[in-house]
């Protein structure tokens, strides 16, 4: 079974035993209820060679008062067994009071990007994402990190972080995992019943929806958004938090379609909310899914 550790001066101990061996540090940052979407950041962090720390850390900062944080899973054991199963060579598994010890008044933030689609609907969450990875960062010293796209906001934002604070860190983002029938896999697919389960595929018909529209000629993004809401809009028990056809670099809403174009949902299926995005490339006259 992979080794756990829990405190900063053993996980640092170990990654210099590592680096004294002639190894990189690859890091997958989690917050556990690991699933085949986090099992491929620890696959690919093993195929690119190293020693791979895998973080397991339910943030307490990007939940807001009305969100799950206490019901949010937490199946160590089996996490665990994710793992070592994958070939993660350890386990950074902190308690709360290790990552902000008392008194912590510290923050990070990355203005514009962070108060827009998931920033807007959910205030203060990436100013908590942002903390906990720039610290998971200075406490694991990775060189590689990885992250998965199916949290396309998280990761352009996490790039901003880095280039703007002189990070030593490369971020790699890797393909968003999805179900056969194309439910993006999540932590939170748990809480689904099997009707709600059903009615999550609104996300993805919906963003086909909108990627068919684009390959077939549609450059109005106030006409791709429309039509990816009508999707969710007519699907029973879908409640529509945005639906959003923005530039991939800034978040930006475009109303004319050019250069990378993101497409991004975020929906409540009863009480159980779900994100899910695609990216295309555009020009005037030819558009192209990139493979995510």
């Amino acid at each position: 079974m992979t080794d756990v550790v829990n405190t900063v001066a053993d996980l640092r101990q170990a990654v210099v035993r590592a680096r004294g061996s002639g190894m990189l540090i690859r890091l997958v940052p989690t917050m556990g209820a690991l699933h085949e979407g986090h099992a491929s950041l620890i696959r690919a962090a093993r195929q690119d060679g190293g020693f791979v720390v895998v973080s397991v850390f339910v943030n307490p900062t990007q939940f807001g008062p009305k969100e799950d944080l206490s019901r949010y899973p937490r199946p160590f054991e089996r996490d665990r067994e994710v793992c070592s199963r994958e070939g993660g060579d350890l386990i950074f598994a902190p308690p709360v009071e290790e990552v902000y010890p008392e008194g912590s008044a510290t923050f990070v933030e990355v203005k514009g990007l962070q108060d827009v689609l998931e920033g807007a609907s959910r205030p203060g969450h990436f100013r908590g994402v942002c903390t906990v990875v720039l610290k998971l960062f200075l406490m694991a010293g990775p060189d590689v990190a990885y992250f998965g796209q199916k949290d396309a906001q998280q990761a352009i934002v996490i790039r901003k972080m880095v280039r703007d604070l002189n990070v030593p860190v490369e971020v790699r983002v890797c393909p968003t995992v999805r179900e056969p029938d194309g439910l993006a896999l999540s932590s939170r697919n748990v809480y689904l019943s099997g009707v709600e389960r059903e009615r999550a595929l609104c996300l993805v018909r919906a963003l086909r929806e909108g990627r068919d529209r684009v390959l077939a000629g549609e450059r109005d993004g106030k006409a791709v958004r429309a039509a990816m809401e009508a999707i969710v809009a007519g699907t029973p028990g879908a409640v529509l938090d945005y639906a959003a056809v923005v530039s991939a670099d800034s978040l930006q809403e475009l109303t004319r379609l050019e250069g990378k174009v993101l497409l991004a949902l975020a929906v409540r299926i009863g009480s159980t909310r779900l994100i899910d995005n695609m990216l295309l490339t555009v020009t005037e006259r030819t558009a192209t899914e990139i493979p995510v």
